[in-house]
């Protein structure tokens, strides 16, 4: 049978290079991918709400308000899954993906097609405090890059069908397909091209679609606008950017934070207790902490502040509306500190929802502020909600536009583009000005791995070091004579270097061949000359697993040198020659920039 289905395969994929271009072959697959992307999404969104609705029935906790120890059950079935199944560290969804697509060259794990699907739900159905669209994106990018190796597609390709995965999972999720497209070139550093926009926007379309076909009509947030832009708000609006801005490198440092905190815990147990305890303690104080949130964006948008709060422990007191600014800003400031403990005790989920409820909160505080000071100044606090979601997407994933166009589509919002983009150009500015990397980057750009849209810098992270790594050089020891190193390297080699290792194979210098020319017919000297005193210090050393090739290129600038030693901990690897890299620089340039 699997033989049969091979020839089926074969026969297909003959007919197809015969009959359909591969232009027009990869603007199907972009509509086949953003529709798995979406049904990835829709599975997504069911299986967690079929939790949430379950435990929402009474059916275990919620009569009994005992729903803050949820999480716990939660991220402790998480961690069975992950340990007795999964057997992998579970990773951040869309730093996977930008990992994939530098170093992989697109290759995903089919694992990440289904555990996503099972770890997501897990954690946010039992209230941790994460959002669902990265694990639909590491799903969908998965299903896609699964297709385009069924479909024998080259590296190049498959890197934009899983842009195109990412594309039509957020357009299934939010049903914002411009959102998505800009996600895709902003997110995933796609070079922007006719030939890639239109696969995307086939993608995109398809996600929403899909979404539109199981869900019908259903919208995340059931707003409608009453009130546009008012100039005399303009001054606001810059003080919304501000405030995004700032809490961007907030969230951004306290993620890092938390992260860095955690790992002082080394067992995934006392994580998992730890962090279970933390989250519990935190959504005993403040319940709109649990889960997603979209709930509580939806009730600050319809001006209802005390049903976003829920029942806290302070409800004597929120009659007095500082009282609920102040919660208000509680949850702007804890939003941060649960969806990374919920991350750091192993728990599964995104980081773009929290954002928007983080900014939601903020955008509302801000607003309640400006109307209750006195001044005589009343702004709209549902458009502060929009915008200081935008704010805070801008911020925090560097992406403003991706946060423009995604809050005015979701909510029809067009007539607030204006402050949109003060808002959110604002925030990014504060914060790419202060941070040069996200929470999806920082860990990339730190081993060297991470795709951006300077092209040299592009082409330089897709090298793989090893590519051009030679190792045909015969070796010498330092204790060795001329005559032995003549008769056991020179003569057997067709190099003009040789490395000198010692006894534990580590590089103690190099010999070229040109430094022992005067003494080669020398035969006075051939035992009485030993290889330690015609070895010379290399003039750098390229480090195995450290440099990043921008390095790499860089030490071959500032030696002069046309060939260099590689280490590996601390022994000889072999040797990079400046015409090797610069012949693969170029055939990988010519392969980035090519038309797909």
């Amino acid at each position: 049978m699997p033989q049969k289905k091979k020839s089926l395969l074969t026969r297909f994929l003959k007919w197809r290079y015969k009959n359909i271009s591969s232009k027009t072959f990869v603007q199907l697959l972009s509509v086949v991918v953003g529709l798995l992307a979406g049904l990835a999404a829709v599975t997504l969104k069911n299986l967690t709400y079929f939790i949430e609705s379950l435990l929402e029935q009474g059916i275990i906790f919620s009569e009994n308000q005992l729903y803050f120890i949820l999480p716990m059950i939660g991220l402790t079935l998480v961690y069975l899954y992950v340990k007795y199944v999964h057997k992998e560290k579970l990773d951040h969804a869309i730093s996977h993906i930008l990992l994939a697509l530098s170093k992989k060259r697109g290759l995903i794990s089919p694992k990440q097609i289904y555990t996503p699907l099972i770890t997501a739900p897990l954690t946010v159905g039992f209230g941790g405090s994460v959002g669902l669209l990265g694990p639909a994106v590491a799903s969908g990018s998965a299903l896609s890059c699964s297709l385009s190796r069924l479909m024998h597609i080259d590296a190049k390709t498959r890197s934009l069908l899983i842009a195109c995965a990412s594309a039509g999972a957020i357009a299934s999720i939010f049903q914002s397909p411009i959102a998505a497209i800009i996600f895709a070139v902003e997110v995933f550093s796609l070079d922007l091209t006719m030939l890639s926009v239109l696969p995307l926007l086939l993608a995109s379309i398809s996600g929403v679609l899909t979404s539109y076909f199981f869900l019908g009509n259903e919208v995340l947030f059931n707003f409608s606008l009453s009130e546009g832009f008012d100039l005399n708000d303009t001054l606001f609006y810059l003080i919304l950017g501000v405030g995004t801005g700032m809490a961007s490198i907030y969230f951004t440092k306290m993620y890092f934070g938390i992260l860095k905190l955690f790992k002082l815990l080394r067992s995934p147990k006392y994580k998992l207790l730890v962090g279970g305890i933390a989250i519990g303690v935190m959504l005993y104080f403040i319940p709109p902490l649990y889960g997603e949130g979209f709930g509580f964006i939806n009730n600050l948008l319809d001006g209802e502040h005390l049903k976003a709060l829920g029942n806290t422990p302070f409800d004597e007191y929120t009659e007095n509306i500082w009282v609920v600014i102040a919660l208000l800003f509680g949850i702007t400031i804890f939003k941060a500190i649960a969806m990374t403990t919920t991350f750091a005790a192993g728990g599964a989920g995104g980081i773009f929802i929290p954002t928007m409820v983080m900014g939601s909160a903020l955008g509302n505080v801000v607003a309640k502020v400006i109307n209750n000071v006195g001044f005589g100044s009343q702004v709209s606090e549902s458009n502060f909600t929009l915008i200081g979601m935008a704010g805070l997407i801008s911020g925090v994933i560097h992406a403003p536009l991706t946060a423009i166009f995604l809050i005015a589509e979701i909510t029809g919002g067009y007539q607030l583009f204006v402050p949109l983009m003060i808002t959110a150009s604002i925030s990014y500015l504060i914060t790419r000005n202060t941070l040069d990397y996200t929470i999806y980057t920082k860990e990339l750009a730190e081993k060297g791995a991470l795709l951006t849209h300077n092209k040299d810098q592009a082409v330089l992270t897709l090298m793989d070091l090893d590519e051009v790594i030679e190792k045909n050089f015969k070796s010498v020891m330092p204790e060795m004579t001329l005559r032995e190193m003549l008769h056991k390297a020179v003569a057997k080699s067709s190099r003009n270097l040789f490395p000198v290792l010692d006894e534990s194979e580590k590089l103690v210098g190099i010999v070229l061949l040109d430094d022992i020319r005067e003494f080669m017919f020398n035969a006075e000297l051939y035992d009485t000359v030993k290889v330690k005193n015609l070895m010379n210090t290399p003039p750098e050393k390229i480090f195995y697993e450290q440099d990043s090739m921008k390095e790499v290129m860089q030490k071959f600038q500032d030696s002069g040198a046309w060939n260099l030693p590689v280490v590996k901990d601390g022994k000889y690897l072999g040797f990079v020659s400046k015409s090797k890299l610069l012949t693969a620089y170029r055939r990988e340039l010519i392969n980035y920039t090519k038309d797909v």
